[in-house]
């Protein structure tokens, strides 16, 4: 871990914004010999979190919540003082995109854990290990409309993995770990425990076990080896063979064993946007990202081809346009950790439930001679040629998105990790940015939650290894919902660098207006926003500002040079609109080039 990426120590026992008091550190004896006994249900807590492993939790502190912040005050767990929930539940999630380990939210009851809605439903749309720990009012309250009371599991039914009352001391540290064990295995997911204070001051002395799925909890790893094999013959005889990377293939950690196998039977690659990073962008093989604005190459191979091996994607509707249309010639090999995905949206002709990496494997093993496919790697190479990402950029005109993207790309490592908001941004982003490794797109995908590029960037940060930048492309949209966690990334001094792309519009919202609504912008005009420069100099940050071509390489390099977080206000082109584009619900194969062909 960088020192630049650990939350500053606070001067003054009064400073509480992060807390990693530990006494006995310069102890010789063993951590499990140096820990003091758990005396209540909040020192539980904190414990199953300790032996758990975490380094790291996010939240806001309040009434019912309080007495496990006072059981993390002597812990080594670093907390993370957030300005809001909802940038709690991002940091964590993100945290836990990076690092591959649950991240750790905390918040309050009542409207501290309903602030923590919307990331734990993205987290749950985007299958991101996540923990949350709520505050709740004590036992004998509940059901009595207390003050800020919510029914928190009911709320979080629907949007978690898994969720638990606390509601016996000598429980409750089994609960979180239970939780923590949960949010990683199998499909990862969020999960929340709820803790009635009575519950986490109540006395207890019983120390939580490892982390633990419950009894009966199982997931498949290994496929059925009849259906691999079937699956191995259609691979052979293949003329047209895709090969479709989902998240869940970095989730998995199956981008090796994935790459390993399109390289090996020279099989054309296809991403989802959560699979950006499985499979290198720069290599001969990559077609991109398909989808709503996936490249026109990447749609053209999955329409033609005639079979798609995919891994790790549940096959949402931005990835496949219109069902009866999406690779209507092909067969279908869908591997996948959860059943519940095959065949939800596409049918497979080769149903594969098992982990991704293990299964790739067993195809990999099964597989005896590549596919006969050198006329379509060809064809594939012609559309990249046809369909070209390639754009005009006159110095005399509004500065282009898409430069500043690879502006910053230029300026960053291979490694450097990139998280975003939501809306053109997003997708100038997706397109512009060469991905060449996994764990380096944080984005919120299947909620589409603006607001998510600033707080995720600061749990990427604290995640990520210290030779690693981390960037967040963001828009004004965006920046605005969750601006106030600027302030955390100051007091942290986190080394993280914002660029705006600022165009006065919620921008993609524009684009469909002038798209579909006959131009009407119905409240998607932004030229009421601060100048984002000075507001991050209010913050304690360092702004800059772009305004054309010439200002970007230096501006660029400056704010990057800056050992800790800025915010680059760059003002684009607001007529810029994001292409290739397939109407919802189209055709991949028809997609447009510009507003005319819509």
């Amino acid at each position: 871990m960088s020192e630049r990426a650990k939350p500053v120590e606070p001067e003054h026992e009064t400073d509480a914004s992060t807390s990693r008091t530990n006494p006995s550190e310069t102890s010789d004896q063993p951590d499990e010999a140096r820990r003091p006994p758990v005396t209540n249900g909040a020192e539980a807590v904190v414990r199953a979190l300790e032996t758990a492993g975490v380094e790291y939790a996010f939240g806001v502190q309040g009434g019912a919540i309080m007495p496990v912040y006072d059981a993390l005050y002597d812990s080594e767990i670093a907390h993370v003082t957030m300005a809001h929930e909802q940038g709690a539940a991002h940091a964590a999630d993100a945290y836990g995109i990076v690092s591959g380990e649950p991240g750790v939210c905390l918040a309050t009851s009542g409207p501290g854990a309903t602030n923590l809605v919307t990331g734990l439903a993205d987290a749950d749309m985007d299958s991101d290990p996540l923990i949350a720990l709520t505050g709740q009012v004590p036992t004998a309250f509940v059901g009595n409309d207390a003050f800020q009371e919510t029914d928190t599991t009911g709320v979080t039914t629907p949007i978690t993995k898994a969720n638990t009352f606390a509601s016996d001391p000598d429980r409750v540290g089994d609960d979180v770990g239970e939780a923590f064990a949960l949010a990683r295995e199998g499909r990862p997911g969020p999960t929340l425990v709820d803790l009635p204070k009575d519950v986490t001051k109540a006395a207890t002395d019983r120390e939580p076990t490892e982390p633990r799925t419950p009894e009966g909890y199982d997931h498949r790893d290994r496929a059925d080896p009849d259906i691999v094999e079937a699956a191995a013959r259609r691979v052979e005889t293949s003329e047209r063979p895709v090969m479709l990377l989902g998240g869940g293939v970095i989730k998995g950690e199956a981008s090796a064993e994935c790459r390993a196998f399109a390289t090996e039977h020279e099989i054309p690659v296809v991403t989802t946007m959560p699979g950006l990073g499985s499979f290198p962008e720069d290599h001969e093989l990559a077609m991109e990202m398909a989808g709503m604005h996936g490249t026109g190459y990447a749609n053209m191979a999955i329409t033609h081809c005639d079979t798609l091996l995919a891994v790790g994607t549940r096959f949402d509707d931005r990835l496949t346009g219109g069902i009866e249309t999406f690779a209507p010639d092909a067969e279908v090999i869908h591997v996948d950790i959860d059943p519940a995905e095959i065949s939800k949206n596409v049918h497979a002709e080769y149903p594969l439930v098992g982990d991704a990496a293990t299964v790739v494997t067993q195809l990999a093993d099964a597989v005896e001679t590549s596919p006969p496919a050198s006329k379509w790697r060809a064809q594939c190479q012609q559309w990249k040629s046809e369909y070209s990402m390639a754009y005009d950029a006159p110095a005399d005109e509004p500065l282009r998105p898409e430069f500043v993207v690879e502006a910053l790309d230029a300026a960053t490592s291979d490694r450097a990790v990139v998280t975003t908001g939501v809306g053109q941004h997003q997708m100038w982003a997706c397109q512009y940015w060469t991905f060449t490794e996994p764990r380096t797109w944080v984005s919120s995908h299947g909620l589409g939650a603006m607001g998510y590029g600033l707080p995720a960037a600061i749990g990427a940060r604290l995640a990520a290894d210290d030779d690693q930048e981390v960037v967040c492309v963001d828009g004004d949209g965006s920046f605005l919902m969750t601006l106030q966690e600027l302030s955390v990334a100051v007091r942290e001094n986190l080394d993280i660098t914002v660029a705006v792309l600022n165009n006065e519009y919620i921008g993609m919202v524009r684009q469909w207006q002038d798209a579909f609504f006959e131009g009407r912008h119905a409240a998607s005009e932004y030229n009421w926003c601060p100048e984002f420069d000075k507001l991050a100099e209010a913050f304690g940050a360092r702004g800059f500002r772009i305004d054309g071509y010439d200002d970007v390489a230096d501006t660029i390099e400056a704010a990057l040079a800056y050992d800790g977080p800025s915010v680059i206000d760059v003002h684009i082109d607001p007529r810029a609109d994001v292409y290739p584009m397939v109407p919802s619900g189209g055709d991949n194969g028809r997609f447009a080039l510009s507003e005319e062909q819509l």
